[in-house]
């Protein structure tokens, strides 16, 4: 029994190693910038902290509306983005194939996308406003739902 929990002990510190992992960003010779969890041997790296700002689930809940901006009774799709974000470039690329007419806000590079995302208290891309409606994430099933089936 005591060599059992031993080894179970042994087991389990051996397997949480990885939780412990670092994440080094380096530039190369030719500047470009470099991510790894593992050094280089030939460069200096810094240790960096990363923060995750993508939902890990979609969710749609009611919301009190800042963007209020209804033109002939079609609704007003709005998105706040991120260029690096791979669910927002699917949502741009839905909305665009369907002839959704959007508004984009880049979260990171425009005033009024970093102002509005505050003000929705974002904690990750994208967010998806249509009409009084909030979704945080995307899929075309719950957009759809949102959004409402008149579009194929």
């Amino acid at each position: 029994m005591k060599y059992f929990t031993l080894g179970f002990c042994l087991v389990i510190l051996l397997a949480s190693t990885g939780a412990w992992a670092e994440i080094y960003q380096w530039t190369d010779a030719q500047g470009n910038i470099h991510f790894g969890d593992r050094p280089p041997a030939s460069s200096s790296a810094r240790s960096i902290t990363i923060d995750i700002n993508s939902y890990e689930s979609i969710t749609v809940e009611p919301f009190e509306a800042f963007v209020s901006n209804r033109a002939g009774g079609r609704k007003t799709v709005t998105m706040y983005s991120t260029t690096w974000c791979g669910v927002c470039k699917r949502a741009r690329q839905f909305f665009q194939a369907q002839k959704i007419p959007f508004r984009e806000y880049d979260v990171e590079k425009t005033e009024k996308g970093r102002r509005d995302y505050k003000k929705l208290n974002g904690r990750g891309v994208p967010i998806i406003l249509v009409d009084d409606k909030r979704m945080n994430g995307f899929s075309v099933g719950r957009f759809k739902g949102v959004y409402g089936a008149r579009k194929k």
